[in-house]
């Protein structure tokens, strides 16, 4: 990001980054052939890249590596009673990209079978370029404050 960015756009994009470290799953979205899809990802971020795995058998690291992405996660299924519900997004650039040893721990187990079929990994890396976070009760920026 621009050093002479407006605040209010970094912050938008580091919070975005926090909210995402605190979720283990999300949605990229890009384009196949002229269309629109969503694929769904396991996630961890890493020195404010979002890093992902993806099913190889699926294709989707195909249409997205090289290309601007958009990946977004949520607290819709997992808010507590009374807690602001809050949906975030990044868009910027994605690649295909080797994990460290200590990178793929973290990504955890992977699961055994995607569409009937075995699970091979493949990795993507997304440099936030911009973030959106929208959220419910009008909290969620004070409590997130000190990371920004």
């Amino acid at each position: 990001m621009p050093s002479d960015a407006p605040t209010d756009v970094l912050s938008a994009e580091k919070l975005a980054v926090e909210l995402l470290a605190r979720t283990d799953y999300g949605r990229i979205a890009t384009s196949m052939r002229a269309l629109p899809f969503l694929a769904f990802a396991r996630h961890i971020v890493e020195n404010g890249r979002v890093l992902l795995r993806l099913p190889r058998s699926c294709g989707y690291d195909r249409a997205c590596a090289g290309a601007v992405v958009a990946y977004g996660s949520d607290n819709l299924s997992f808010a507590r009673p009374g807690e602001s519900l809050w949906t975030v997004q990044v868009v910027g650039a994605c690649k295909a990209y080797e994990p460290t040893d200590a990178e793929t721990e973290r990504f955890g187990p992977a699961p055994r079978l995607v569409d009937g079929e075995p699970y091979e990994p493949v990795y993507l890396s997304v440099e936030p370029q911009f973030g959106t976070v929208h959220s419910t009760g009008g909290g969620l920026e004070r409590h997130f404050d000190h990371t920004l």
